[in-house]
């Protein structure tokens, strides 16, 4: 994949396709995207999910992010100095036919960069997994690490950039390059969702392109994002979806009182209403 090699303490710059992590989607002979071309060609060309999230695991079309995420691989953070770092991209995970996708903005550093499964590791995702599990919505209150037996219930979750980026900010340039990745997974679960829950602005911003790319009718002017704020969309297939925004649970959110516990409870119990899921219990 690269000519990146462990540092003096052996601490390596990711984690090789094919090499045991739990849940690594990618084998060594997966095709790797270089080019924004590639990325277009390589995920029209996916045929599934599975193959999807293989190709966009191992994809360096990004070099500012892919120095990034592969530097803060082996200098890693204190707490986490004896763990070993994922350091690729972060594909979409959770149910192959959901009702609801889950759209953020990027994975974290020392959160999906270092377990490889996005929102997951950091405090963003503690916030997140227990408010999915306390509506209904996930098996577990915590998704810890890749393996840890966390199920999605109805719901996929994916992000606008699949690398974590400098200061969580990734370049327009770069969700457009990284927007291909996204667009075919909407368009794989298309027949099936009718929820997008989307967290954040910037996240807000970047899912309309992938959206009107998977056939969707995007409204004009685009809808400003709000916390609840629902936009109803004409589906490729005809049957309705709907947009719901929320605030990310980031810390600076949680610390401020900005974003509580009930905000987001009642807006993932929202998504579940849209999406017709059972009610838990």
């Amino acid at each position: 994949m690269t000519n990146a090699q462990p540092d003096a303490g052996g601490r390596a710059p990711f984690v090789p396709p094919g090499t045991g992590w739990p849940g690594d989607p990618a084998t060594p002979d997966t095709p790797v995207a270089r080019t924004a071309q590639d990325v277009v060609e390589l995920a029209a060309g996916a045929s599934g999910l599975a193959e999807l999230a293989a190709r966009e695991s191992v994809c360096r079309a990004c070099p500012r992010l892919v120095e990034w995420r592969e530097r803060v691989a082996v200098e890693r953070r204190r707490a986490y100095a004896n763990e070993r770092y994922w350091g690729r991209p972060v594909p979409g995970w959770g149910e192959d036919e959901p009702r609801i996708l889950l759209v953020g903005l990027a994975p974290a550093a020392h959160g999906g960069n270092r377990t490889g499964r996005i929102f997951t590791g950091d405090r963003s995702g503690d916030w997140l997994f227990a408010s999915l599990h306390r509506v209904g919505l996930a098996s577990l209150p915590t998704s810890v690490h890749a393996g840890d037996g966390q199920r999605l219930i109805g719901v996929r979750v994916g992000a606008t950039v699949r690398c974590a980026p400098p200061d969580n900010k990734p370049t327009p340039e770069e969700r457009g390059r990284c927007q291909p990745w996204l667009a075919r997974e909407v368009s794989l679960v298309a027949p099936f969702m009718r929820c997008v829950v989307v967290l954040g602005g910037y996240a807000w911003q970047g899912v309309w392109a992938a959206l009107q790319q998977a056939g969707y009718q995007v409204p004009r002017p685009r809808p400003a994002f709000g916390h609840g704020k629902e936009v109803e969309l004409a589906a490729p297939a005809g049957k309705p979806l709907t947009l719901l925004g929320c605030y990310h649970p980031s810390q600076q959110n949680t610390f401020t009182g900005r974003v509580t516990e009930p905000m987001l409870d009642a807006v993932f119990a929202r998504a579940r209403e849209l999406a017709g899921l059972p009610k838990p219990g």
